[in-house]
């Protein structure tokens, strides 16, 4: 009978762990398809690319205004339920997309995805790393990560079906999600534990900063920099006569060049150190960013410096959040991840309202020059940040 019922766990286990994963990977697919279809259908209606960029942001603004009521939702209701309302909310309003391409009503709709997005990412991440065995934590992990990728990477691909009618993609995505959803109802529901009161919160933010403010930044240029590609640089393609199909590999080129670097990013950082695995990915980084506009439309060189720049970059949140575990206490790790989920919001907003402001008014270069500066200037303040070695829980 033991044996029995730990078979049973154990596929009910693998069963969760996939659904999540599906759920993830789906999340992935929209977002990357929504960022650059909504960007070149506003390019072609005539929109300004300021306007452009900041519409871009919405999506960004309702992740970031998530971040402050998710917890209790999740908490009351459970895991399951929140994800399913997340799932119901992106359908919808990706469904609705296709209706009107008034800015006011698009804003409305990036606004309700956002949060739709949120809820299922903050839910399907906090279950997966709760029920995972301390020991495979990390892989799971990993496999989250890794499954967001690989959705982000495909959905550009998803422009490609505007010849048959601009409804197509918002509808063909949204079927996915609906397949995933069918999964999901067939999961049983289960609640986080509760938080331990009369934790000082004020305190452990910054006590968070204070220990570790150099690993809290790459959270910050991670959401910069895949807010900018997939909104500023599809204007920017279009600008310098790159087709829609050559706009969505390019973008796919970026995505395959981090989930290809994402493990061996991670291996070698175990080995060698955070550090200067960050510092060495913020050099190349810049240098592949800087050198984009040098490359103008040979296709093949833009490719080679997507690749790189994507490979090289992609896996700065994680390792980010990796670094944080190094040096601060377990008890002070969920007031990390709060904060890096904020800075990664934060810098999803500025990427698209930046960078449709510098193609107006500066350069259809900037955003590469922006964001050339940024890793640059992130990899000098790594040769500056000296880590004090991890405190010891009470």
């Amino acid at each position: 009978m033991a044996s029995t019922s730990n078979a049973s766990d154990s596929l009910s286990s693998k069963y969760r762990l996939g659904t999540l994963l599906l759920v993830v990977i789906v999340a992935g697919m929209s977002q990357g398809l929504l960022l650059p279809l909504l960007s070149i259908l506003l390019e072609d209606a005539g929109v300004s690319s300021d306007m452009n960029g900041i519409n871009s942001a919405a999506m960004y603004i309702g992740i970031f205004a998530t971040m402050f009521f998710i917890e209790k939702p999740v908490s009351r209701f459970g895991y399951r339920t929140v994800i399913i309302a997340g799932m119901s909310i992106v359908i919808a309003a990706t469904l609705l997309f296709p209706l009107t391409q008034s800015l006011t009503i698009w804003f409305i709709l990036r606004l309700l995805v956002g949060v739709g997005d949120s809820s299922l990412h903050y839910a399907t991440q906090l279950w997966i790393v709760s029920s995972s065995p301390k020991e495979r934590r990390g892989q799971y992990i990993s496999l989250y990560g890794m499954s967001y990728g690989i959705g982000f990477s495909l959905g550009p691909l998803g422009i490609n079906l505007l010849p048959l009618g601009k409804a197509i993609p918002f509808v063909i995505t949204s079927a996915f999600f609906v397949l995933v959803l069918l999964l999901v109802l067939r999961m049983s529901n289960e609640f986080p534990e509760r938080a331990i009161r009369g934790e000082v919160s004020e305190n452990r933010f910054l006590r968070t900063y204070r220990i570790a403010w150099f690993v809290l930044i790459p959270s910050f240029l991670y959401g910069l920099m895949e807010a900018s590609m997939n909104t500023s640089f599809p204007l920017y393609g279009l600008r310098i006569d790159l087709s829609q199909q050559w706009i969505s590999l390019l973008l796919l080129a970026f995505g395959a060049g981090s989930l290809i670097l994402q493990l061996p990013l991670g291996m070698w950082s175990d080995r060698m150190g955070r550090k200067p695995i960050l510092i060495g990915c913020g050099l190349i980084g810049a240098i592949a960013f800087l050198c984009i506009p040098a490359a103008g439309g040979e296709l093949l060189l833009l490719f080679l410096l997507f690749m790189i720049a994507g490979g090289v970059v992609g896996s700065f949140y994680s390792l980010g959040l990796a670094y944080a575990a190094d040096l601060l206490p377990r008890s002070i790790l969920p007031a990390a991840n709060v904060i890096a989920s904020i800075h990664f919001s934060v810098g999803s907003i500025l990427g698209p309202t930046l960078g449709g402001f510098g193609i107006r008014y500066l350069s259809i270069h900037s955003v590469f020059l922006f964001l050339g500066g940024s890793f640059l200037l992130f990899a000098l303040l790594g040769f500056i940040f000296r880590p004090a070695a991890k405190q010891q829980e009470a």
